[in-house]
């Protein structure tokens, strides 16, 4: 499951309360996290999952392109027009998932780009969790190489910063109460408990406060915001004044006295 955090920091909304909002998004869901003096909100999404939502459709049209006279290379058939025209009909519904799926993962990742200055990523073995058969359609329809590559340049973009965390980083066994790391994690145990401090909480949003604390630990108690600025602007030389008319100091131009009377 994909994990992408994103810590909002420098410019926001006026006010004393203003929130520092931490999130995950994944495959089938996604959290926005918000961390003030009011305490934390968590909200959740759904993933479009919109190979899924086809799936029903290609079935029926794959059966049918099948009882078509279709080709065959070992013997030179040639096509028949009634598969092509069935095929064709195929071909288009896989090329408007795809558009689907490019359209909603251009959206997420501009959003995220745009709202929060520091975004944070896993280096996940994606390869790897392709060969589990039960979960490969799903990884592959959620797009977590899109998502990355699109969030590396468009980050860029908008003057934010994106943070890759280790592949080997536990933010799933790590406990973000404590910071204990648990030996064994499984996949299907959805919800996190810590045996030291007795922490319940949600796995994902206990990873994804893992991921939000390195963010912070990476980029310290200044983080580059969306627009651009990576540290306070520091007061070097004389400091603007004003100033009277007819007082000796009013001069014109931008020398300075010194270099003015030789």
């Amino acid at each position: 499951m994909v994990r992408v955090v994103h810590c909002r920091t420098g410019h926001a909304r006026p006010g004393p309360e203003t929130p520092r909002r931490c999130g995950r998004r994944g495959p089938g869901h996604q959290e926005s996290r918000g961390a003030g003096r009011t305490g934390r909100s968590a909200r959740r999404g759904v993933d479009p999952k919109h190979l899924d939502a086809a799936l029903r459709k290609l079935g029926k049209l794959s059966r049918r392109v099948s009882r078509r006279v279709g080709p065959d290379r070992r013997t030179g058939q040639v096509p028949s027009n009634r598969w092509k025209r069935a095929n064709a009909h195929r071909n288009r519904v896989h090329h408007t998932v795809a558009y689907q799926r490019a359209d909603a993962l251009h959206k997420l990742t501009t959003s995220i780009a745009r709202e929060y200055g520091t975004v944070v990523v896993e280096d996940l073995n994606v390869a790897g969790m392709l060969k589990n058969k039960r979960l490969a359609r799903r990884i592959g329809d959620a797009g977590f190489g899109e998502i990355r590559r699109q969030l590396a340049y468009k980050t860029q973009w908008n003057g934010g910063r994106l943070i890759v965390a280790d592949r080997w980083f536990p933010s799933s066994k790590t406990c973000s109460g404590c910071g204990v790391v648990k030996a064994k994690l499984l996949l299907s145990e959805r919800v996190y408990r810590c045996e030291l401090c007795g922490l319940v909480m949600d796995r994902d949003e206990n990873a994804a406060r893992n991921l939000a604390a390195l963010a912070v630990a990476a980029s310290g108690a200044e983080t580059l915001n969306g627009r651009g600025a990576d540290q306070k602007t520091r007061v070097t030389g004389r400091v603007a004044a004003k100033r009277l008319p007819g007082s000796g100091e009013c001069e014109t131009g931008t020398a300075l006295p010194e270099a003015a009377s030789v």
